[in-house]
C-alpha cells in the first residue's frame, strides 16, 4: 500500500508530463493493438459480406496453401537472399563511414561528407528508382555509356535477374549509409578522450586505436542497430522492391512483401494474405529474440 501512494504521489507531482503520452498511446492503441484483432482473418475463409467472426473456420489451411504454392521455396529465397546481402554488405558500411570521419581532422571536409551522405535518405523510393532506371538506362544511361567507351555492354541491368539483388542492395547503401552513420557518430563522441591518450602513450597508432578503443566503446550501439535489421531480416520493404519489378526480372524480384500485395490486394484473396504476414511477422519475431539472446551471452548486450 505504501508503494502504491507513493507511485500516485509521483505521478500526480508529474501529471503534466502524462499528458503527453497521450496521443502516442492512442496511436499505437488504434493503428497497432486494435488491427491484431483482424489476425483471425488468417485462420478463417474470409468475406466482407459475412464479417470476422460469421466467415468460415478453416484453421491452418490458409498457412498451408501458401506451402502447396508452385514458387513458396523462390519466394522465401528471393526474401532471404536480398535481407541477408543487405545486412552482410550493407550493415558495415556506416560503421566504416563514422570512424573514418571521426578521425577526420579537417572539419570542413567532415561536414561536406556528413551532407552529401545524409542527404540521399530523404530521397523519396518513387525518385531513387526512377533514377536507376535513367542512369542505368541500356540506351541513354550514363552507366552504359561508360561501359560502351570501354567496349562492355550496353546491359539492361534493371531488367536482368543477376543483376536485381546488386541494384537493391547498392542503391540502399548508397541511400542509408549516411543516415545509419549519424547513429554511430554520436555513439564515438562519447567515448572518454583519456582512452586515446593512453593508447597514444602506449604508442598504439591509429588503426589500433579504432579497434581496442573505439569499436568496443560502440559496441553496445552496434549490437542494437544488428538486432533492429536482424528483426526485418525475413522481410524486405515492399515500395522499392514493387517498383524495381518488372517482368524481366520477375524471378529474381518476387519476394513475400510483393506476393502478399498481389494476392490481398489485386486479387482480394485477404485471408490468405494475412495468413502470408502473420507468418512473416512470427519468424521476425523468433529470429529476433534469438539473436538478442545470442547477443546477450556473447557481450551482455540487448534490446531487452
Amino acid at each position: 500500500m505504501q508503494n502504491k501512494s507513493l507511485l500516485i504521489k509521483r505521478i500526480s507531482k508529474t501529471k503534466e508530463l502524462y499528458f503527453f503520452l497521450v496521443p502516442a498511446v492512442v496511436f499505437y492503441v488504434l493503428f497497432k493493438y486494435w488491427p491484431i484483432y483482424g489476425l483471425q482473418i488468417a485462420f478463417r475463409d474470409f468475406s466482407p459480406v459475412f464479417g470476422f467472426w460469421k466467415s468460415p473456420w478453416v484453421g491452418l489451411e490458409n498457412f498451408r496453401r501458401f506451402f502447396r504454392a508452385a514458387d513458396w521455396l523462390r519466394l522465401i529465397n528471393n526474401t532471404l537472399g536480398i535481407s541477408m546481402t543487405s545486412l552482410i554488405i550493407g550493415f558495415p558500411v556506416p560503421i566504416i563511414l563514422a570512424l573514418l570521419l571521426h578521425h577526420t581532422a579537417s572539419q570542413v571536409f567532415k561536414r561536406t561528407v556528413q551532407m552529401i551522405t545524409y542527404a540521399p535518405y530523404f530521397i523519396s523510393s518513387v525518385v531513387l528508382v526512377g533514377m536507376l532506371y535513367v542512369l542505368f538506362s541500356p540506351s541513354t544511361g550514363i552507366v552504359n555509356t561508360l561501359l560502351g567507351r570501354l567496349g562492355i555492354g550496353p546491359y539492361f541491368f534493371m531488367g536482368r535477374n543477376e543483376y536485381f539483388v546488386s541494384m537493391y542492395v547498392g542503391s540502399g547503401i548508397w541511400q542509408g549509409a549516411g543516415w545509419s552513420a549519424v547513429v554511430y557518430m554520436a555513439a564515438l563522441s562519447g567515448v572518454n578522450p583519456e582512452l586515446h591518450e593512453s593508447a597514444l602513450i602506449d604508442g598504439a597508432n591509429k588503426v589500433q586505436r579504432i579497434w581496442h578503443v573505439d569499436i568496443p566503446s560502440i559496441l553496445p550501439a552496434i549490437i542494437t542497430m544488428f538486432l533492429l535489421q536482424v528483426g526485418h531480416l525475413f522481410s524486405v520493404g515492399f515500395d522499392k522492391v514493387y517498383l524495381m519489378q518488372n517482368p524481366l526480372n520477375l524471378s529474381a524480384s518476387e519476394v513475400i512483401s510483393t506476393f502478399t500485395y498481389k494476392r490481398g490486394i489485386l486479387d482480394g484473396d485477404f485471408s490468405f494474405s494475412t495468413a502470408i504476414g502473420f507468418m512473416e511477422s512470427s519468424i521476425n519475431f523468433v529470429l529476433l529474440a534469438v539473436f538478442n539472446r545470442v547477443a546477450k551471452l556473447v557481450s551482455g548486450s540487448g534490446l531487452w
